[in-house]
């Protein structure tokens, strides 16, 4: 399997766009900024994304993306396959003509890995990122709590004012 930019890029974007999907639709320009993906790019995937029923797409003012299902009900293998990214570890595309136009000695251990890939990344729904997320925020705002206040300013982006001495 060979999980390219493509593939990497649209779990990003959808997990972005679940956590932000509750205030109404959102745009790929604020996906763009807070990932840093190129806007471009963003315009390629949703596309794909929206022909498989994936996303739904506003248009006008006030216009975005939104999620076409719940989060629990798209894996992560459904997000990638959407955006033509193939999970195959063979190096015939599983047409069983690897070694000159037969199966190869390895063929079979290549599409049982490509199986249990396919098979882990369907058992983990968008929702399940999600609440991962969220609890990685979570620890990040106990620890700032935990902190002196000076390290947790720092550590927010707020400096101490400095007083005259």
């Amino acid at each position: 399997m060979r999980l390219t930019t493509k593939g990497r890029f649209a779990m990003t974007a959808m997990v972005d766009l679940a956590l932000n999907d509750g205030a109404g639709p959102v745009t790929l320009a604020e996906i763009s900024r807070r990932q840093q993906i190129s806007l471009s790019y963003l315009e390629q995937l949703f596309g794909k994304l929206r022909r498989q029923s994936l996303v739904n797409s506003t248009r006008g003012p006030g216009g975005g993306y939104t999620l076409a299902r719940k989060c629990e009900e798209m894996s992560v293998a459904d997000i990638i396959l959407a955006v033509d990214e193939p999970i195959d570890a063979t190096q015939c595309g599983g047409m069983e003509n690897c070694h000159d136009d037969h199966k190869c000695l390895t063929h079979d251990l290549w599409s049982s890995l490509n199986a249990h890939i396919f098979d882990y990344l369907g058992n983990i729904s968008l929702a399940m990122l999600v609440a991962q997320q969220h609890e990685l925020r979570a620890r990040a705002q106990i620890s700032v709590l935990k902190m002196p206040a000076s390290r947790a300013r720092r550590a927010a982006g707020v400096e101490a004012p400095v007083l005259p001495a």
